[in-house]
């Protein structure tokens, strides 16, 4: 200490420490009301960044005024640079978790604003918020004097014995990455895995892929299973899919009125149920001359997948009404059973008094 502590020291640090709570005050707000305008617009990244500013910006003018208060005092040399580096750790974490919630926060955004893109994969969020921590983590210990050097060669060394140990964990992490970069699934779509696994995807981390089925089950697959499994995806190219109905009419039916009245039905179907598609052009093909019937196959469009049920439901309940009402008569598989003549030979019947010798011919019939 070059002189000794005065009272007017002590009024010039309790004012500049009281002038940055103050400040904070004002910046809290003043960033609340900004918030609220920022919550009126479309685009929600600029929610991200007032929300970051609301905690770094009352801690920093805090710091501010403490880092005036501590040069206005006459500390020595020693008590000053620790609390200068005190202020510099704490403004550092507070900008690294901010700066963390700010950019994963943005790669959220333009995850959820981008329809090729996942918008509930949190993989890229979480490797994002990690690398940035990680970041003001090395910067902190540089200020604190800690050379970073011999500890990212330690970590070099151990990330490589770290990578043998977890090799199931990188490969998951990695085809995960790939899911999600080259775009053949992605949060939102309706799988099924060769092994018979369906439903829809939910989300997919570093870790696993989760899917959740029609019965609203959830399914849990690592990522690199579904990396190197055979699988249908029914919303892409497009969302929009056909079904086929399998139907029949007897032998005497008209194949005109059949298809006139089948593609009334289809249209009628498209454009009442919700889930169809108005647009779509009825299609009906017969294929099978059957043991009963003349076989047709009826193309229905839907715009998704769990709407096919429905339609399906909707469909064949108009279909075999109007039927009735036409006249169609779609017939019962039968069966023509042919019995031939033989000999049925019938056991005797034994008595007490009868010995197995004394049995009788057999009868014929």
């Amino acid at each position: 200490m070059n002189r000794a502590l005065t009272a007017h020291d002590l009024i010039l640090a309790g004012i500049a420490v009281a002038a940055g709570l103050v400040a904070a005050f004002l910046s809290r707000t003043l960033l609340r009301w900004l918030a609220k305008h920022a919550k009126r617009t479309r685009w929600s990244g600029d929610d991200v960044v007032v929300d970051a500013l609301r905690t770094v910006v009352p801690w920093a003018v805090v710091a501010g005024g403490v880092a005036v208060a501590a040069a206005v005092l006459p500390l020595t040399r020693t008590v000053r640079h620790h609390t200068d580096q005190a202020l510099q750790v704490l403004l550092i974490l507070v900008v690294s978790g901010a700066a963390a919630r700010v950019i994963a926060g943005l790669v959220r955004s333009v995850t959820q604003s981008r329809s090729g893109v996942a918008g509930s994969a949190t993989i890229f969020v979480n490797i994002t918020r990690v690398l940035v921590l990680a970041i003001g983590f090395l910067v902190m210990l540089q200020t604190l004097g800690i050379s970073i050097a011999p500890l990212l060669t330690a970590l070099g060394v151990g990330g490589l014995a770290v990578a043998l140990a977890l090799q199931d964990t990188l490969a998951n992490l990695f085809a995960g990455i790939h899911i999600l970069a080259s775009k053949t699934v992605q949060p939102g779509d309706y799988i099924r895995l060769s092994s018979g696994e369906e439903g829809y995807v939910v989300d997919i981390n570093w870790r696993q892929t989760t899917v959740r089925q029609l019965s609203n089950n959830l399914v849990v697959i690592p990522n690199g299973q579904l990396a190197k499994t055979n699988m249908t995806n029914f919303t892409r190219p497009e969302q929009e899919l056909t079904i086929l109905v399998q139907a029949g009419v007897s032998y005497d039916s008209d194949l005109d009125q059949v298809e006139r009245v089948t593609g009334e039905v289809v249209t009628e179907v498209m454009t009442e149920i919700t889930g169809a598609v108005p647009g779509h052009e009825p299609a009906i093909r017969f294929h099978t001359f059957g043991d009963s019937r003349i076989g047709f196959t009826v193309i229905l469009g839907v715009g998704e997948f769990s709407d096919q049920y429905r339609i399906k439901h909707e469909f064949i309940k108009r279909l075999h009404r109007r039927y009735r009402e036409e006249g169609i008569r779609i017939p019962a598989p039968t069966r023509t059973v042919a019995l031939q003549q033989g000999t049925v030979l019938i056991p005797p019947q034994r008595t007490p008094d009868t010995e197995p010798t004394d049995l009788p011919p057999a009868h014929h019939l």
